[in-house]
C-alpha cells in the first residue's frame, strides 16, 4: 500500500513541476522585423527595382510548437518607368495572419518556424512628389515564411529569416484596367520579445 500511495506521490510531483516548467514558457510575442525584398514577377509588365519593408506580428502559441499569428506589414518597390509614369513607387499595404511552427534543434537556443497565412493587402502607386495617384483596394493574398529563433535571453530572440508574398489585385487608372501580380521574396531580420 505504502508503495502505491509513494509512487502516485512521484507522479503528481513530476507533473506539477512539468506544469510549472510550461507555465514559465511565454505563450504570447511581439515581432518586428524589417529587411530587403525583390519581385519574382512584373506587376503590369513593370520591371521593379530591388525594395524594402517591415512587419509587426503578434504570436499566440496554444500548443506546444504551433501557434497563430497576425499583424501589419508594409513593403515599398521603385519603378524607373512604368504604365503609370516615370519614377513611380508600389507600396504593398495590409494584414498578414497564419499559423507557426516552431520547433527546437536539441538544447541549443535556437529553433526553426515554418509559417504559412493570408494577406488582406492592397497596392498603392505613388508619384515622385509622393502623392498616391493610384490604389487597388484589399484583397487576399498568401505567404510563406521559414527561418531561425535564436533566443538572446529575458524573452528576446533574434529572428532572421525569408518569406514569400503573393498578391494579385487589379489596378484602375484613368479608365484602363491592369492585373498587378505582385510576388516578392524578402529577406529579414527580426526581434521578438515573448510575454
Amino acid at each position: 500500500m505504502k508503495t502505491k500511495e509513494l509512487l502516485t506521490l512521484a507522479l503528481l510531483t513530476v507533473l506539477s513541476v512539468n506544469s510549472i516548467a510550461q507555465e514559465r514558457e511565454k505563450r504570447f510575442g511581439f515581432e518586428f522585423s524589417t529587411g530587403a525584398s525583390w519581385s519574382t514577377s512584373q506587376p503590369g509588365d513593370v520591371q521593379l527595382n530591388p525594395g524594402f519593408g517591415l512587419e509587426g506580428i503578434f504570436h499566440y502559441r496554444f500548443m506546444p510548437h504551433t501557434g497563430v499569428y497576425a499583424g501589419w506589414g508594409w513593403n515599398r518597390f521603385g519603378a524607373d518607368n512604368s504604365f503609370a509614369g516615370s519614377d513611380v513607387c508600389f507600396e504593398e499595404t495590409g494584414y498578414v495572419f497564419g499559423l507557426q511552427f516552431k520547433h527546437p534543434f536539441g538544447t541549443m537556443p535556437l529553433s526553426y518556424y515554418l509559417r504559412a497565412g493570408g494577406l488582406f493587402n492592397h497596392i498603392e502607386l505613388e508619384n515622385s512628389d509622393g502623392n498616391i495617384i493610384g490604389d487597388t483596394g484589399h484583397g487576399l493574398g498568401f505567404q510563406l515564411a521559414a527561418g531561425i529563433d535564436y533566443t538572446l535571453g529575458n524573452n528576446w530572440s533574434i529572428t532572421p529569416g525569408f518569406k514569400f508574398n503573393y498578391l494579385s489585385r487589379d489596378l484602375d487608372l484613368e479608365g484602363l484596367t491592369t492585373s498587378l501580380n505582385h510576388n516578392y521574396l524578402s529577406i529579414r531580420i527580426g526581434f521578438l520579445k515573448r510575454f
